[in-house]
């Protein structure tokens, strides 16, 4: 008798890896600096590590299931009701949850690229197709033409604003155009992953967005700005019908109780949070400013990172990188993401943009 061993769906084979930021080598004599992952350089206050310790206190017992008190403090902050929010571990596991709620095997997700990482792999996993719509020029969304690639089988749009890895963001006029052109029943994903770091003139109002479609699910997270990265906890807002759905399919207890507490006492100290923000902002202006002297054609930046545009030398830039003690997330064929770090980080970022310039 022949012996057989388990096989995984076919798609499962395809999924792509996911390529995480890498730390630096340890440099005797040298600091090193993480500029390859998109990180909130700074410690959490106080008052957020406080609760997290108390509320680590209680491991024992499971988290709050109902992620009750979170969605409350987030109903008061964003000022929607409850029963418009989805809470999961970051708000990359929202866009799993999301096409799992919503493709069948072989509908359609449409989506920019280059874009977040993590698109091409939740559709795979979905069992979805998905349709890449090349970058406009300035590594901005091509809306128009994200529109024209909608089909009868198109299930989800996804629409990442600031675009990560190549920073711009979409104009509210632009989202707005864009969604009067989507069917109705096509779901359209606004990954606002970085929002708090944008400084645009026509900036996306992305909770009013939803509160104003039906078919709008905004989505959001405490790794950023709010530096809880390591508890993984993101949250969307959409209409209740969008919400239910998202919450349906979660992990139940997926967002610890540790990342609750901490989310809750990061909203309460968000006056803070944000003065911290205001600081990367500068530093991301100070060193998007030097990589264009430095001779880079880099992208308008509203995240809390620059793009270098390297194309085939991505590879060789990361390298050059690691012999000046930093790391960066290149993406080979395309670029190079530098996260904007401690100070000392970012003039040796700006260092390697003019060892490296073009």
């Amino acid at each position: 008798m022949t012996q057989q061993t388990p096989r995984p769906r076919a798609s499962v084979a395809a999924i792509p890896a996911y390529v995480a930021g890498r730390p630096p080598t340890p440099r005797p004599g040298l600091t090193t600096y993480k500029l390859s992952s998109n990180e909130n350089p700074y410690p959490p206050l106080p008052g957020v590590l406080d609760a997290a310790v108390e509320a680590a206190a209680v491991m024992n017992r499971y988290p709050d299931m109902g992620t009750t008190a979170l969605y409350e403090a987030l109903s008061a902050r964003l000022g929607v009701p409850t029963d418009h929010l989805a809470a999961a571990t970051g708000s990359v596991a929202l866009i799993y949850q999301l096409l799992s709620a919503f493709c069948e095997p072989g509908d359609e997700v449409v989506h920019a690229w280059r874009s977040f990482e993590a698109y091409p792999i939740a559709i795979t996993v979905a069992g979805a197709t998905g349709v890449p719509v090349p970058l406009a020029a300035g590594g901005r969304h091509d809306l128009d033409a994200m529109a024209a690639a909608v089909t009868d089988r198109t299930r989800v749009v996804l629409v990442c604003t600031p675009n990560n890895p190549t920073g711009p963001a979409v104009t509210r006029a632009g989202l707005d155009a864009f969604l009067a052109a989507v069917p109705s029943h096509v779901v359209v994903v606004v990954d606002e992953a970085y929002v708090e770091f944008v400084r645009s003139a026509d900036p996306v109002d992305g909770v009013a967005t939803a509160l104003a479609h039906p078919n709008v699910v905004v989505t959001r997270t405490f790794s950023k700005a709010y530096g809880l990265a390591g508890f993984r906890v993101g949250y969307a807002v959409a209409q209740p019908p969008l919400a239910a759905a998202l919450r349906a399919v979660s992990l139940p207890f997926g967002v610890s109780h540790v990342a609750q507490a901490a989310a809750i006492a990061s909203l309460a100290a968000e006056a803070e949070l944000l003065e911290r923000v205001d600081a990367l902002v500068a530093e991301r202006d100070r060193v998007l400013a030097g990589v264009r002297a430095a001779g880079w054609d880099a992208p308008d930046a509203e995240g809390n990172f620059v793009w270098l545009p390297a194309g085939d030398r991505a590879l060789e830039v990361a390298a050059e990188a690691e012999e000046l003690g930093i790391t960066v997330r290149p993406f080979a064929g395309d670029g190079v993401r530098v996260s904007i770090g401690e100070p000392e980080g970012n003039d040796r970022a700006l260092e390697l943009a003019r060892r490296t310039a073009p």
